[in-house]
């Protein structure tokens, strides 16, 4: 494993590489089982990897929340130092991305981005598309391997590359869980010993909603959530709604014909939780 902090170094040393297959693992860091998962896919599937560790301000929406996003960059390099010669680092300086202006660009997801995270973080999914893109086309990846607990996130960078026209497949991997179920997260490391205990409940909520598909309204399996979260003072219910898998706009009435996914996003003190399910 090599390390790199900066952009033109690095493609440097991807040129001089023998690889027929290039894949790309974007992380912010504070890496944990879920995105060695991902590490692990990329590896099996692709000569040569490039796994990034940059927290990308323009997706933040709130300056706290970004200067308290955990830094685990000593610790990172050793988990992914087992994954041998394959895997080269890139973490650069903020300079290196935005080398001119710290902004994002513009793009149109119509309503894809309007629902859910986009509704409740001004300008998320506009930085979210603009490092990506960046990422993308800095490296020219054969694939590049996103997890589904950001589904929302998933469907932005689908619909990204088809708007660019870039020739990378994107790879959807599922949810990595602790064994309670808690889908992993590197804000899970900010929650205290009694949060953490908790937190397993946002599974649980979806996994309940779930079993009752089909004999429930979507109505009532929504309004039931939104009462147990309510009802629970740790809890700060943002959103918890039943959607279209593809379109991500919500559904409603008792039939499901269509693939669904059930989504959820809580606050537990400071940390803002978020996870979905398969209906």
């Amino acid at each position: 494993m090599r390390l790199f902090e900066a952009l033109v170094p690095l493609k440097n040393h991807l040129a001089l590489q023998k690889h027929t297959t290039l894949g790309l693992v974007p992380t912010m860091g504070a890496l944990h089982n879920g995105h060695l998962a991902l590490v692990e896919r990329a590896v099996n599937q692709n000569d040569l990897v490039v796994v990034t560790i940059f927290v990308n301000p323009t997706q933040f929406d709130n300056a706290n929340d970004l200067n308290a996003y955990p830094k685990t960059l000593d610790q990172d390099l050793e988990k992914l130092s087992l994954f041998g010669e394959k895997v080269v680092v890139y973490a650069p300086e903020v300079e290196d991305l935005y080398p001119e202006t710290t902004k994002s660009e513009v793009y149109d997801f119509g309503e894809l981005e309007k629902t859910m995270e986009g509704g409740s973080r001004k300008g998320h999914f506009q930085g979210v598309a603009t490092i990506v893109e960046k990422l993308l086309r800095s490296f020219m990846p054969t694939k590049a391997y996103f997890g589904e607990k950001d589904y929302q996130q998933l469907a932005i960078i689908h619909a990204l590359v088809k708007q660019k026209e870039l020739p990378i497949q994107i790879v959807n991997c599922p949810i990595i869980r602790e064994a309670d179920g808690l889908a992993m997260s590197s804000r899970n490391t900010r929650l205290t010993p009694k949060q953490r205990a908790i937190a397993p409940q946002v599974y649980q909520a979806l996994l309940q909603a779930k079993e009752k598909k089909g004999r429930f309204s979507i109505e009532e399996i929504i309004d039931e959530a939104r009462h147990f979260f309510h009802q629970s003072p740790d809890f700060e219910l943002d959103y918890f709604c039943i959607a279209d898998a593809t379109s991500l706009q919500p559904l409603y009435g008792k039939k499901i014909e269509q693939e669904a996914r059930a989504f959820i996003a809580v606050k537990l003190g400071e940390i803002r939780l978020i996870d979905n399910v398969k209906f």
